[in-house]
């Protein structure tokens, strides 16, 4: 077993038992300790931020080789684009430090105090600076509940759609945080029963539950990922809501999909989780009939068991309700062969692009990732 996730170890920082952050975590993200101050890499444990920019330049990294001030950028991307097993060893470094039984940071009073900072004191910021955003459909219960509200049930899915993961080219300038407030768009929308368009509101906003995973190592143009390879360019994944005008998106869709239905905000969840992370989650990928072309099959095809959970709160409800439960392990398109698909034409991913699974939905109502679905298209 790979000792960052070995269940038993423990932190000298207390972590309750329901909290996202154990020390078998240790996400990635940029944080500012004041809203003033100009961000620097962190990970998270319990209910504390560890400043890794404090702990390399204490000399604790030094075993990974790292560059310089590599923690003290705006954004992870020169940490991203190393080496993978360089960016593996910061890990195994950072879980060491921060065991139970490691007094190098636990008994340093004056050098935990610096680098250790109570979570709900500092700003997260935008963790990554993207160059490329790509928008998938990977989900076939989301498929075929949206394809049977518009085609019918004998047509729910597209006949390309078996055979390779869909995606889109979304727009990276408008992602944003979690957390940050979101404009209402306006559009053309088509009324029921007329035959031109007007100007207004959105009426029809909608959430799309997804997760996406960031590129660490790049490809050259020219030279795809191979699906059994694909893992060696990931760095993490994120949550991600791809918000969606559903009244602009039927209107304007047809022939090249998706524009400014999608294009006014995407948000994302502050804290990157790495594969590592995710390991002792691995599970197996739905069956794939019929099998896809040889590019795209898998010799160790797998997903990962991750409950999502949506809440919708108003203003004056403190407990808010939950509109559904999911899993991304119903994903009938893996990040691999999404990975590998994205690049089979030669195409180049960089260091801190984003690919979305696109709506995570499962196979009942109360599973369902968007309320498009959950609502059965308003009926």
């Amino acid at each position: 077993m790979d000792p960052t996730v070995d269940p038993s170890v423990k932190s000298f920082i207390a972590v309750t038992a329901d909290s996202h952050f154990p020390l078998q975590n240790l996400p990635y993200g940029m944080f500012s300790p004041t809203p003033h101050d100009e961000p620097r890499a962190a990970t998270r444990i319990g209910d504390f931020v560890l400043d890794l920019a404090v702990i390399q330049n204490a000399g604790l990294l030094d075993a990974a080789g790292l560059p310089e001030g590599v923690f003290s950028h705006y954004v992870l991307n020169p940490f991203m684009e190393l080496p993978t097993a360089q960016r593996r060893a910061v890990r195994v470094l950072l879980h060491g430090l921060l065991r139970a039984d490691e007094p190098t940071l636990r008994d340093n009073e004056v050098l935990r105090g610096r680098a250790l900072l109570p979570a709900d004191s500092v700003t997260m910021q935008f963790p990554v600076g993207i160059g490329d955003y790509t928008d998938f459909y990977a989900s076939r219960e989301h498929a075929t509940n949206v394809g049977t509200m518009f085609r019918g049930k004998d047509n729910a899915l597209m006949p390309n759609w078996l055979h390779l993961p869909v995606g889109y080219h979304g727009r990276a300038s408008s992602i944003i945080l979690s957390g940050q407030d979101v404009v209402r768009p306006s559009g053309q929308t088509i009324p029921p029963d007329q035959e031109t368009p007007v100007f207004g509101p959105c009426r029809l906003m909608d959430f799309e539950l997804e997760m996406g995973f960031f590129i660490g190592t790049r490809n050259r143009q020219g030279e795809p990922v191979l699906v059994d390879n694909a893992d060696e360019n990931i760095f993490g994944l994120v949550l991600v809501n791809d918000w969606s005008a559903r009244d602009i998106q039927k209107w304007e869709y047809q022939p090249l999909g998706p524009f400014t239905a999608k294009n006014f905000a995407t948000s994302i969840s502050p804290w990157i989780v790495t594969l590592e992370a995710l390991a002792p989650f691995r599970c197996p990928s739905p069956a794939q009939e019929p099998a896809p072309l040889p590019y795209l099959q898998e010799n160790n095809r797998g997903t990962f068991d991750i409950n999502l959970e949506v809440h919708i709160q108003a203003e004056d409800d403190s407990e808010g309700l939950r509109v559904t439960e999911s899993n991304f392990k119903y994903l009938y398109w893996t990040m691999a062969q999404q990975l590998a698909h994205h690049t089979v034409t030669g195409c180049n991913l960089n260091a801190g692009d984003l690919l979305a699974s696109g709506t995570i939905s499962g196979p009942d109502k109360n599973s369902y990732g968007s309320m498009l679905e959950i609502s059965w298209r308003g009926t």
